[in-house]
Order: structure tokens, then sequence, then C-alpha cells
């Protein structure tokens, strides 16, 4: 396929998460950086350019000029699509705006502050008909995608119970008094949303059991809490979930248990077996049947799914692990976006990325957490 050219909205200078999606578009040589608007302050946008090596004419200081001056470009020159990599704040303005213009987005999680805001994305992703993806990247494992297919062609049975944790520690003090970027933002009712740890890795491990499972929530019950004093915003959630059709799930997503790093893991336990994935151990996926033994599947191995052979780029022992996974979703969105152009229906191509309709539910999954924890009801209905 040919090469698709991008444009960045943030990750400039001292941002974590912009490098990483850039290594992964660049990986397998399908994507091009082509423009930018680094950072919301415009000196250290145009320096964060210069740093990458972007021409002078397509370095910009903010994004609006950014999106002005693709417009006024010939067609066959502008930027394919924009990769959102700000802070929670700045989704929403950047995302509508550039899928109104007709271009393609992919957006950072989670997708924005409120429902009304989602639903005027959807409603602008409809009447342009562009291309949106969310970088949930843990959906973009091979080991995560032979899990999916495993649920999805009945091999475990009905499912019955799901358990998905993500424990990190990272913020077990208060690192926002001090000069920490990641930390301040992420702390930040204003930037962040009406949640933390929940927006931050609880969306994460929502949408890993919708991916996987294909389960719908009909009622939970959740537990937020800020531990570190003067914490303005959830470091800890714990929830119990009502799947509709009869499953029930449990929910950890915390960012104050001290020792875990990047701690997600998932366990689905249906009538007929399990399984098990852990995202620091990721090449690797449990299988338990009910009749058998235990089976360790290995990533990489001819015996796996299409999915999982699909996303794998090495021969199984030879590790692949994160940006792989982000380059994975970024190879789905190009993917549908050439689709688009050649009028081809997109078909499965839509399981190799989440959409915005993802990152849709991701933030009525954070609404009615909140709603939840503040309410002296035991269950929270969905709808």
């Amino acid at each position: 396929m040919r090469k698709l050219r991008y444009a960045m909205v943030g990750g400039g200078r001292g941002a974590f998460i912009g490098a990483v999606h850039r290594k992964a578009m660049a990986l397998d040589g399908q994507i091009e950086l082509v423009a930018g608007a680094l950072s919301a302050d415009a000196e250290k946008a145009r320096a964060s350019g210069q740093d990458l090596g972007l021409a002078d004419a397509r370095n910009h200081g903010s994004w609006q000029a950014l999106l002005d001056d693709e417009l006024k470009r010939p067609r066959g020159e502008r930027i394919d699509f924009v990769s959102i990599v700000t802070p929670n704040h700045v989704h929403f303005e950047v995302a509508k705006a550039f899928t109104e213009a007709g271009i393609h987005v992919v957006c950072d999680k989670p997708l924005v502050h409120t429902s009304e805001q989602a639903q005027a994305l959807l409603a602008a992703r409809g009447r342009s008909g562009t291309v949106f993806g969310v970088t949930h990247n843990y959906t973009g494992y091979p080991m995560v995608r032979q899990a999916r297919e495993m649920v999805r062609t009945g091999q475990l049975g009905e499912i019955r119970k799901v358990i998905v944790e993500y424990n990190q520690g990272w913020l077990a003090t208060q690192l926002e008094a001090g000069d920490h970027k990641q930390a301040d933002w992420r702390v930040d009712p204003a930037r962040s949303g009406i949640v933390g740890a929940i927006g931050d890795i609880g969306t994460h491990a929502e949408n890993l059991v919708a991916s996987v499972c294909g389960l719908e929530i009909e009622a939970l019950c959740a537990d937020l809490t800020a531990f570190v004093p003067g914490r303005r915003l959830d470091d800890d959630g714990n929830l119990l979930l009502r799947y509709r059709g009869g499953a029930r799930g449990v929910m950890i997503a915390s960012q104050i248990e001290i020792g875990g790093e990047n701690d997600l893991r998932l366990r689905v336990f249906g009538t007929q077996g399990s399984l098990t994935w852990h995202q620091e151990d990721p090449n690797l996926l449990v299988h338990a049947s009910l009749d058998g033994p235990k089976r360790l599947l290995t990533r990489g191995s001819p015996w796996l799914g299409d999915a999982a052979k699909k996303a794998s780029r090495l021969p199984t022992g030879h590790p692949e692990a994160f940006i792989e996974a982000f380059a994975n979703l970024y190879l789905g969105v190009a993917e549908a976006i050439l689709a688009k152009e050649e009028g081809r229906a997109l078909g499965a191509l839509e399981g190799d990325f989440p959409t915005l309709e993802d990152g849709a539910r991701g933030v009525k999954f954070m609404e009615k957490t909140v709603e939840s924890s503040r309410s002296t009801a035991k269950w929270t209905a969905w709808d």
C-alpha cells in the first residue's frame, strides 16, 4: 500500500506517549510524519518539530495553524490523518475540527471529557464519513487478538466471569506537587476530566474486556478513592460489573499500588475453559480446558488464529510488545483509510483498531463509574 502522511498534535519535547506513537507509526515504513503542532506553547512546538526534522512550512505553533495550512494545500499534498496525543482536555476541539474538515483522526484515550462531546464527534464523523481510531493499544497485542478469536468462536463456552486488573504504583506519592509533567495534568480535573486512574487506565481495562469478550455492561457498583492527601481525582478504583446475558466481572484500576509497574491482567472464565493474559509477559496466553490440561500458547506459533498471526512480525521466542501493539492499531487505521479511498467496504478491518464508538463507550464508562461511586445505591444501571 502507498505510504500515508500524518500530522501530530501534541507529543513534543518532554512528552512520553507522543514518541511512542511516532516510533510505532515508523515501524513498518507505511506511515510518515510530515507536519505537526507539537505543543500548546508555540515556541516549544516549533523547536520540537525541528528536533524531528519537519519542514519549516509544516512545523506550526498551533493546531489551528496546522489545520488551516493543510486545507490550503492541494489534496494530493495534504496529510491523510492527524494523530492527537495531547492531554485529555484538548482532544475534543482538535478532533472535531479535523473531522469536520474531512481529515481522518486517531486520538489517544480517554476520548473526551463528556458523553455530549462524544456524541458531537459521532455526529461530525457521520457527516464527514472519515475514519476515526482511538488508541487503546492493548487490543493490538497478538495474544489479545488470539484470546478474542478463541472467545468469539466459542472455545471457552458461555462466559461466566471476567477479572481485569490494571495495577500501577507510580502515583503513590504526591508527584504533582513537584515538577512532574505526566502526574500534573492527570490529577487536574480541568485537564483530566472527572476521573483520574479510572480514565487513565480504567478505560483500558474496560476496552480490553469489551474487545476480547464482546460483553456489554448492564450495571456496575464502583468505589473510587483518592488516597493521596490533597489529590482531587481518584487514584484507586474497584468495581463489580454485571454484563448483559448474565456474566459477572471484577475490575481493579489503581495507581497507588507500590511495586506495580504496568501490571495489566485479564482472566476470562467460561463454561468450557479459561484464558489468562498478562501485559508484562504479553507473548504468552494460558488456556485451561474443562476436560484437558492447561496449554501455554506463544506468540508467533503456527497454530494460532489468523488475527494473531497478522499482528506478529517476528518468529516465536523473539519478544514483541508495547510499540508493536500501537503499530498494529495504526496499520489497521491505514488499511481502513485506503479502503475508504478505493471504495472498498471496511469489513473485518474495523476489528483491527478501536473506533470512535469504543471511545464514546469509554467516556460513558467513566461517567457511570463516578455516578455509582457517589451513589448510596448498590448498583447503577448502564442505561
